[in-house]
């Protein structure tokens, strides 16, 4: 499995698919659940991380086709999407608890 991110904006195509299945017509072969979208979300952002955490071994070792530069950029990267991911996850668990507290 490649999980090499393919462009700049990679950790937030999980934000674009959200979009795209709130604005999709509901229809059963190309059905884009939220639940779908979220795990591509999360899988953009372990591979953003995955990718930045291979480039800082491969700067560790000093390989001369990896720069310094492109790790940096790749690491700041994966923490943005992390932060962004962890946001959502703190907003999902705030509306959780405010429904589980409404009175009926």
């Amino acid at each position: 499995m490649d999980l090499r991110i393919s462009s700049a904006t990679a950790p937030l195509q999980g934000a674009g698919l959200a979009r795209r299945a709130m604005a999709a017509p509901q229809n059963d072969a190309s059905e884009v659940g939220f639940s779908s979208a979220l795990k591509g979300a999360l899988q953009s952002v372990s591979a953003a991380q995955n990718r930045s955490s291979d480039l800082q071994k491969e700067v560790q070792m000093e390989n001369p086709a990896v720069s310094l530069e492109e790790t940096m950029v790749a690491m700041q990267k994966a923490q943005i999407g992390f932060q962004a991911t962890l946001h959502v996850r703190n907003r999902m668990v705030q509306a959780y608890t405010d429904i589980m507290n409404m009175q009926v």
